[in-house]
């Protein structure tokens, strides 16, 4: 089966918000602390990681992991990229490069932002990662897993999220077309943002996000990418209908 860890399910700044006075900047429970949006998937035997969150270096530290067969881009957004020298490490420890998948804009993005790696000349000791561009709707497999790239808009950016198993995965989403919404009926677990609660032009609101998870029938929906202005976990997960949670750093699951 697919194992599902959420290293970071906060918004771009994560949570607590530097210099903010809310009452979940201040929460004292752990829950509350959010890093920026980031999973790993296992299955057989592979691990996938979505997203490479300004925070990996802490994400990977925590949850002791040392190794990854894929990395798997959403969209290029640096709290989405921003960490990606921070795979080094793991280079060094396999002694090979890490193929990532990611849609042409995003690949072009990458190489630009990080020219010291995929330049023509590496610099010395850079991450080793190998950029494989990959569409919306046509499934491609890393090992013996099979992925599924949905269409996704993010705003007006067309994104992907990822179809793995009876997982679907999605993020920074404010829209999702009915294509995406077929291919995805009726999984077993939704990850689906919820920024905040009220209306965003690239994001899904809380109350979206649940009209999402109506549409979609999941077994389990979890909510991801949230922002403190959804106030503190605690008291936000009583408003949530039966079948809907929220995620939070470190939650792990097995389908």
């Amino acid at each position: 089966g697919v194992r599902l860890l959420f290293l970071g399910t906060g918004t771009s700044q994560g949570i607590p918000v530097l210099g903010c006075p809310c009452a979940t900047c201040h929460s004292s429970d752990s829950k509350d602390i959010r890093s920026r949006s980031s999973v790993l998937v296992e299955e057989g035997g592979r691990r996938i990681l979505i997203d490479t969150s300004p925070d990996l270096r802490q994400q990977l530290l925590t949850h002791g992991i040392t190794d990854l067969d894929a990395i798997l881009f959403t969209h290029e957004h640096n709290d989405h990229t921003a960490g990606l020298d921070d795979v080094r490490p793991i280079n060094f420890l396999q002694q090979k490069s890490i193929p990532a998948y990611a849609n042409q804009r995003v690949i072009e993005d990458l190489r630009q932002r990080y020219h010291y790696v995929f330049g023509a000349k590496a610099y010395p000791g850079s991450p080793r990662v190998e950029l494989i561009e990959i569409e919306e709707g046509k499934p491609f497999e890393v090992g013996s897993v099979q992925i599924l790239p949905l269409a996704v808009m993010h705003g007006r950016l067309p994104i992907l999220g990822f179809k793995i198993g009876s997982l679907a995965y999605i993020t920074d989403a404010s829209e999702l077309p009915d294509q995406t919404l077929a291919e995805i009926a009726g999984v077993e677990i939704l990850v689906i943002n919820a920024l905040q609660l009220v209306p965003h032009h690239a994001h899904f609101s809380l109350d979206q996000a649940l009209e999402v998870a109506q549409k979609v029938g999941a077994g389990t929906t979890l909510l991801t990418h949230m922002s403190h202005q959804l106030g503190p976990v605690e008291q936000g997960s009583k408003l949530l209908p039966a079948g809907v949670l929220a995620s939070y750093d470190g939650l792990s699951l097995q389908l």
